[in-house]
């Protein structure tokens, strides 16, 4: 099967839209023809050279569609099934899976870090050539085949260039606050970074009924959006001295939890020196290869503070995919403030030109 996908090649290149090949499901897969797809940072880390990825790849990780054909052995889904693609291809069977953590199942780290399927093969190619599907997604296409478990089916009724966002940004953001963190009514939270998984994180704070929500940006059309999304103070570095300005809303001891939402390291070592005796910072944001920080253990077991990470939010997609598109079209989680821009797949380059630029909100890239 023929398919329209962007193809990314190595750092300091635009990526060129391409007709690739593609090949039908196999055994575990599916194959899904995309409505929508959505432009991640981590899509962005690969584009500069943050992190290292083999190519050619297809790009892409957060997308919606319809289900068109399903592999052998395949019970999850159906043909005509809506689904929101997962990133996260589980076992189902380990120690990981079991206790409701998948994003640490190892199959994850041997397939979609890699790029590669279950058996460790690609079903793009290329005059021959194989082509990776980032994350085992490759949502830059207007086709992509998944592992079954890559696929999650949803309510029909849902409009998929929105709930595409739930397959990254949303169900990470939300997750970490409701899932890893588990924020109780009345604490106090600080977000640092409202991009796509920040404001979805204020997002969760808000649902869960969380006291102070403070939100940190450089860009105050960022920190509006967070506002209209329940922040109750934002804060822009550019401006003010962040740390002042947090101990004067929550006191001098900071906030119960501290969400760091951008992986760079003087904003993670920031967020622990803002979290209180007894509190928790949750580190959500995907740094750059090679990054570190620096913490003072003694402050960890003297005043008793926490550093925890979280991945995908804590979410188990095929529970939590359906929960969080429930939510949204109950007007619960309000997607259509993280959205900006639609575009299509020939304006991609220019979707991470806006991204470097620091332009608020998602572009959605539609098929």
């Amino acid at each position: 099967m023929k398919v329209t996908a962007a193809v990314f090649e190595a750092v300091g290149r635009d990526m060129t839209i391409e007709e690739l090949e593609l090949e039908d499901p196999k055994a575990g897969e599916v194959l899904v023809r995309l409505v929508a797809s959505g432009v991640c940072h981590s899509d962005f880390h690969v584009v500069k050279g943050e992190w290292e990825a083999k190519g050619p790849l297809v790009l892409g990780h957060e997308g919606a569609g319809v289900v068109e054909k399903i592999g052998p052995g395949v019970s999850t889904v159906e043909v005509g099934d809506h689904v929101v693609l997962s990133w996260v291809p589980y076992c189902g069977h380990c120690s990981y899976c079991r206790s409701g953590r998948p994003a640490l199942c190892p199959q994850v780290q041997e397939t979609a870090y890699a790029n590669v399927m279950a058996d460790g093969t690609s079903r793009l190619s290329r005059n021959g050539e194989t082509v990776y599907s980032y994350l085992t997604t490759g949502s830059f296409a207007d086709r992509v085949v998944v592992p079954a478990s890559g696929a999650v089916p949803i309510r029909k009724d849902a409009p998929l260039d929105k709930v595409a966002l739930i397959g990254c940004a949303v169900a990470t953001g939300v997750g970490a606050v409701t899932k890893t963190a588990n924020v109780r009514p009345g604490d106090s939270v600080l977000i640092i970074g409202c991009g796509g998984v920040g404001l979805s994180a204020v997002m969760g704070a808000a649902l869960v009924s969380a006291g102070e929500i403070i939100a940190v940006d450089l860009s105050d059309e960022s920190l509006e959006r967070a506002k209209s999304l329940g922040a109750t103070s934002t804060i822009n570095p550019g401006h003010e001295s962040v740390p002042d300005r947090v101990r004067a809303i929550v006191g001098n001891d900071g906030v119960d939890w501290a969400f760091e939402v951008i992986g760079l390291k003087p904003t993670l070592e920031m967020a622990y020196e803002l979290t209180r005796p007894g509190g928790t910072t949750v580190v959500v944001g995907q740094s750059a290869d090679g990054v570190t920080i620096e913490i003072a253990p003694m402050l960890m077991s003297d005043r008793e503070k926490s550093l925890i990470g979280s991945n995908y939010g804590s979410c188990h997609p095929a529970l939590d995919f359906p929960r969080l598109v429930d939510l949204y079209m109950r007007g619960k989680l309000d997607l259509d403030q993280l959205i900006s821009r639609h575009a299509t797949i020939h304006d991609i380059n220019d979707a991470f030109a806006a991204m470097g630029a620091r332009q608020a909100g998602r572009t959605i890239i539609t098929y």
